[in-house]
């Protein structure tokens, strides 16, 4: 019967079946003929996964991210990144690459990130020059810097599946977020060294642009300050934040309207009601394998091979690039991470590093055809064809891997920080 619900699962997928219905219907043909599970036991685990208290954060994180973006905060921060590097080589890039990466730090929608940042810089980079390909390509992977840069979504669930404070997985993914944000950078100084560049801004307008984004900036300081200081839990922290995005955008750049709030809830609803819709199907699924036994029968058989780190850092790369070229970030979590979270601590590894290197290699499929909905999103910002983008896919794969390898390697780009701040 499991293979059953394997197979029709995957008919789902390739149906193009919303992915929290694939694994809703697959998980209740296995449990129900298979396993003889009671469906109110399963229906009371389904809706206890949604109310964790730290959940509680992520439609605040995403409503803030909301209102920012009508309120004027996010275009202020777009043109005080172009203000600073514009003149770079690839200097428009590289200001989509910061922007982008704070932006979809807040919202916790890559999409919404994609949408609010690119609408503004795309157009204005294919203008200077650069390849549409190379573009579209380049925002949708910016944009996965918010699955590091802190406050992030990825790190809440990541906390809520494992149990490491949300404070520590924050802390964890600053020193990666900025190597893959260099890494990013240099990527696009290489390739767009040809394009020419426009005038660099003056002292003046660098001054204005800073001015005109500082509020904007200093709401990680309001998020992480409060969480640090321990005066806030990282939900309280997040509504604050929310609250202080509302204060700009009615008071301080006076660009957010009435109108303007009710759609940022609407959109906020939306994006929430998909990630939660997810994380409880995922639960539902993971429960019914953990019943079936396959996760325990997994970890037993990887320590009866005599695994060894190295064996298992490859096996979670391949696991996580497989598997992120056809589902999205967010049920990748919520079906990997319990078993590679097991692993790690019977091989005595840090769950920081894990987040870290889970991060790195399920972001790349978020770029993979056939289920890459940024590079679809950034080629319906600019009227592409997403075909045509994906042959600059490769190079940027490549440069995720390496960027994979580098954080297996090095665990203390992980560690550190949580460690210095503890």
């Amino acid at each position: 019967m499991n293979a059953v619900a394997i197979a029709f699962s995957l008919i789902l997928l390739f149906l193009s079946v919303p992915v929290f219905l694939v694994f809703g219907l697959g998980g209740s043909i296995s449990a129900i003929w298979g396993l003889n599970l009671p469906w109110s036991t399963l229906i009371q685990v389904a809706f206890g996964s949604m109310t964790k208290h730290v959940l509680i954060a992520v439609p605040l994180f995403i409503f803030t991210g909301m209102v920012m973006l009508r309120g004027g905060a996010a275009s202020r921060m777009v043109h005080f990144a172009t203000s600073l590097v514009g003149h770079w080589p690839g200097g428009l890039g590289i200001g989509m690459v910061i922007a982008m990466g704070f932006f979809a730090a807040f919202c916790g929608s890559i999409l919404a990130a994609i949408t609010a940042v690119g609408t503004i810089m795309m157009p204005k980079m294919i203008e200077q020059g650069y390849p549409k390909p190379f573009v579209i390509v380049l925002a949708a992977s910016a944009a996965l810097l918010e699955s590091l840069i802190p406050p992030s979504n990825a790190a809440i669930l990541f906390s809520a599946l494992t149990n490491v404070p949300v404070s520590k997985t924050f802390a964890a993914g600053v020193v990666p977020g900025f190597i893959l944000l260099v890494l990013m950078i240099a990527l696009v100084m290489w390739k767009c060294r040809s394009i020419r560049n426009p005038v660099a801004a003056s002292g003046r307008e660098k001054w204005i642009a800073a001015r005109d984004a500082a509020p904007g900036l200093v709401t990680p300081v309001i998020i992480l300050g409060g969480i640090y200081a321990g005066l806030l839990t990282p939900s309280e922290s997040a509504a604050v934040a929310g609250m202080w995005a509302i204060a700009m955008g009615f008071l301080i750049y006076r660009e957010l309207t009435l109108s303007g709030l009710i759609d940022a809830l609407r959109q906020t609803v939306v994006v929430t009601a998909v990630i939660f819709a997810i994380i409880a199907m995922a639960t539902f699924l993971s429960v019914v394998l953990t019943y079936s036994q396959a996760p325990q029968a997994i970890i037993s058989y990887f320590t009866e091979l005599g695994g060894t780190p190295m064996m298992f850092w490859f096996a979670l790369a391949v696991i996580c690039l497989i598997l992120g070229t056809f589902i999205e970030i967010v049920p990748v979590f919520y079906l990997t991470v319990p078993i590679f979270a097991a692993i790690t601590l019977s091989l005595n590894l840090d769950m920081l590093h894990l987040y870290v290197v889970f991060v790195a290699f399920a972001g790349i499929g978020m770029i993979t055809p056939p289920v890459c909905v940024g590079v679809y999103t950034a080629a319906g910002v600019v009227k592409e064809s997403p075909e045509r983008a994906f042959r600059e896919v490769p190079l940027f794969v490549a440069v995720g891997i390496l960027y994979g390898i580098l954080m297996i390697f090095l665990p203390a780009a992980a560690t550190w920080l949580p460690g210095v701040l503890n």
